[in-house]
């Protein structure tokens, strides 16, 4: 599996892309392929931040119907949103464009499509179903989420992030415990969670996706206080 460290970051000008190698996440094995066709654009790594903010907002516009052609909509945008959000940090680097608010702008921008995504999700299951407690149930999803933001924020000013860690602290160790293996597949599962998306989609099923990641979220920002969580950035 991909993981970013500070390698990444340094003299990204002599860097070579090359396609994944690991077969997880997923998600790159298509995000690489598009940021070859970026970098011969004039396009900015933000730019791409924010074409990955429009599809995300635009997803949960469509999931808000809580029709079954409206939720394909809305996971269809949902998996380019993951797409170009691999995407920016690829092309930052591949034309030298690295930045720390880029990465912030991105931290933010994850934080607002997946609120938006759980609230916009409920309110769609509460209008198919006619039920309350499922816009509930994204509501307290998206809270989940935003206490990992904030979280992220406040860590952020007293620890180094993984993309700024040496890279001998960010691979993986042969004494690495079971919760350091745990927090890193739980990064690989959230960095593949647009294929969830479309395949409960597909079989009409997404609303069920919300109980679990209501608890989810609150189980994804405890975290945070793991020693591993500062580790890898996927």
């Amino acid at each position: 599996m991909a993981v970013i460290n500070s390698e990444f970051f340094k003299n990204p000008s002599e860097q070579t892309f090359n396609a994944p190698r690991a077969w997880l996440p997923l998600i790159r094995h298509f995000s690489c392929h598009l940021t070859r066709l970026l970098i011969r654009t004039s396009i900015t790594p933000n730019q791409v931040t924010t074409l990955s903010l429009l599809f995300g907002l635009a997803s949960g516009a469509a999931l808000l119907a809580g029709t079954y052609s409206s939720t394909l909509a809305g996971a269809f945008f949902l998996f380019i949103c993951y797409v170009l959000d691999n995407c920016d940090g690829e092309v930052a680097r591949l034309k030298n464009m690295c930045s720390h608010f880029g990465m912030r702008y991105d931290t933010f921008v994850d934080w607002a499509v997946h609120t938006v995504f759980f609230i916009c999700l409920g309110w769609g299951a509460t209008i198919a179903m006619g039920q309350e407690w499922w816009l509930w149930t994204g509501i307290v999803a998206g809270l989940g989420g935003t206490i990992n933001y904030g979280l992220e924020l406040y860590q952020n000013k007293t620890q180094p992030h993984a993309s700024q860690l040496p890279e001998e602290e960010t691979m993986r160790k042969d004494d690495d415990t079971d919760m350091d293996r745990f927090v890193l597949n739980a990064r690989v599962v959230r960095s593949d969670f647009c294929f969830i998306v479309l395949l409960l989609s597909v079989g009409g099923v997404l609303w069920f996706l919300l109980p679990p990641a209501a608890v989810g979220a609150q189980a994804y920002w405890c975290l945070q206080f793991t020693r591993s969580a500062r580790r890898w950035h996927v």
